[in-house]
């Protein structure tokens, strides 16, 4: 068990505050919150008004995070993010002038519409959590959460995610149609938006940052270290896969697994918190081989029932 049940009560809170506004959808919720515990970045691929924004915007209510939300277009430019050196006549110097990306929570909406020099913009800030311009680093907020979303019908106009960022995403999830019963309680509740403005924060971005540091320490034994390795070797030898999981993605999977063995109140992680989290880390990593029509999704489910635990 792990030693401080305050902390994650302090989550569970949160997590019911996202559920109230966000209907029915436990699950997804659950995993945007590992990921968050993990410190890493969230992509949500799904079909317009299902509630991606307000997802991420009741995340950053309910964690006492700041919040900005970056409409990703074609024509938006780099320095629409990062931000944009002004020259004031008056002091005769250039003053930086901050753009969205310093933001605890950021939300990159839409992020295949943007040309890929500006989601390229992105890159090192989520990689290196700080961002270079006018020959100047400057760090960005702690703890720094990107999510961002993509429609994954309409591709008219867009530009696709390269697999090099693709892979600075920690978890790819859908939200979803709600169910039935959650749809008629949405269809009949107040609009979401004003129950956002009522959201009390039940987190703050210290108390955050503390238990990203605690779930870094759950321990995973050598035995469940093999269970990951043989999933990453697995999916490279699929006969469906082209291009397998990385040592990269194994910390991934890694990270993300520890963070579910603490919203179980765990300090150690167990071979089913492994595949709890294996979906969403895994699917938009793998490549599948052109020659066979199936989804990532479906090659990840394979690669559980092929890959025993001992």
């Amino acid at each position: 068990m792990l030693k401080d049940a305050t902390d994650r009560a302090a989550v569970e809170r949160a997590m019911a505050a996202v559920n109230q506004i966000v209907l029915g959808k436990t699950e997804p919720v659950r995993l945007a919150f590992a990921c968050l515990l993990a410190a890493g970045h969230l992509l949500i691929e799904d079909v317009p008004g299902v509630g991606k924004t307000t997802l991420a915007h009741a995340i950053a209510a309910s964690s006492g995070l700041s919040y900005q939300r970056i409409q990703f277009t074609s024509d938006l430019l780099p320095s629409d993010i990062l931000g944009v050196s002004i020259y004031e006549r008056e002091a005769g110097t250039f003053r930086f002038h901050p753009g969205p990306i310093f933001a605890q929570l950021v939300l990159a909406d839409e992020i295949n519409r943007a040309t890929p020099k500006t989601q390229s913009a992105l890159l090192e800030a989520m990689a290196e959590l700080q961002v270079t311009g006018d020959g100047e680093t400057r760090a960005l907020p702690r703890p720094f959460f990107v999510i961002a979303t993509q429609n994954p019908v309409d591709m008219a106009g867009t530009f696709p995610l390269p697999d090099s960022q693709l892979d600075r995403f920690l978890m790819r999830l859908s939200v979803g149609y709600p169910d039935a019963a959650a749809e008629r309680a949405m269809l009949a509740a107040e609009d979401r938006r004003e129950l956002l403005a009522e959201l009390k924060p039940c987190l703050d971005a210290a108390r955050l940052i503390q238990l990203q540091q605690q779930v870094r320490t759950i321990t995973a034994s050598a035995a469940l270290i093999d269970y990951v390795q043989r999933l990453l070797v697995a999916s490279r030898n699929h006969t469906g896969v082209r291009v397998g999981l990385s040592p990269r993605a194994g910390l991934a999977l890694l990270a993300a697994a520890r963070a579910n063995a603490f919203l179980a109140a765990r300090g150690h992680v167990l071979p089913a918190d492994v595949q709890a989290v294996f979906a969403a880390v895994a699917a938009h990593r793998l490549v599948p081989s052109a020659d066979l029509a199936r989804s990532r999704d479906a090659l990840t489910a394979d690669l559980l029932r092929q890959v025993g635990v001992d």
